[in-house]
This record gives structure tokens, C-alpha cells and sequence, in this order.
């Protein structure tokens, strides 16, 4: 019943496809209007009001390289990296 069709962005003149699964999903919600904007620049103006967040450097507990946290990181609990953290999630 859907084919993809192929749309062009109001923001940054792209083109991007419109799959038939959207338009399927578009349909179910009600949606009377096609996508304006491709996936890059929806995501973009949606953030757009969002504060960015802050990363902080520090240094792996465990193995020592250097970890990026979302958080100011103390002296009293150690911090590991993303690979270490997932590491240990997966043992407990």
C-alpha cells in the first residue's frame, strides 16, 4: 500500500527518504502531514532548546585510561570508564 518517497529538507535541502513503515506509523497517529525536515535536522532543532551537557576528564579506577563523565567527579568514590563500568554491570 506505502512506497518510499523520496522528500527534500526545509532546513538544509537534502533529500531523505520517507519509508513506507513511516508513512505507516504516520497514518496510525493520525499524522496528516509529511516530514519537513530529515532525521539530522528534527534531532537538531529538538535539542535546540536543551542545555548542553558538561563532561568531565578523569582517569579510569581500574584500568587507567582516560574516562569523559557526566559529573564532577570526587576523591572519595572511585569512577571508571564506559568500557569498565559495562564490565562490571555485566558480572553482577
Amino acid at each position: 500500500m506505502y512506497q518510499d518517497i523520496t522528500l527534500k529538507c526545509k532546513d538544509c535541502g537534502n533529500e531523505f527518504v520517507f519509508t513506507a513503515g513511516e508513512q505507516e506509523f504516520y497514518a496510525e497517529k493520525g499524522f496528516q502531514n509529511q516530514p519537513q525536515r530529515c532525521k539530522a535536522c528534527r534531532n537538531q532543532r529538538k535539542n535546540a532548546g536543551k542545555p548542553q551537557r558538561e563532561f568531565f576528564t578523569t582517569t579510569c579506577f581500574k584500568c587507567g585510561k582516560e574516562a569523559l563523565v557526566p559529573f564532577q567527579p570526587s576523591n572519595d568514590r572511585p569512577v571508571y570508564c564506559s568500557e569498565c563500568y559495562a564490565e562490571m554491570k555485566q558480572e553482577q
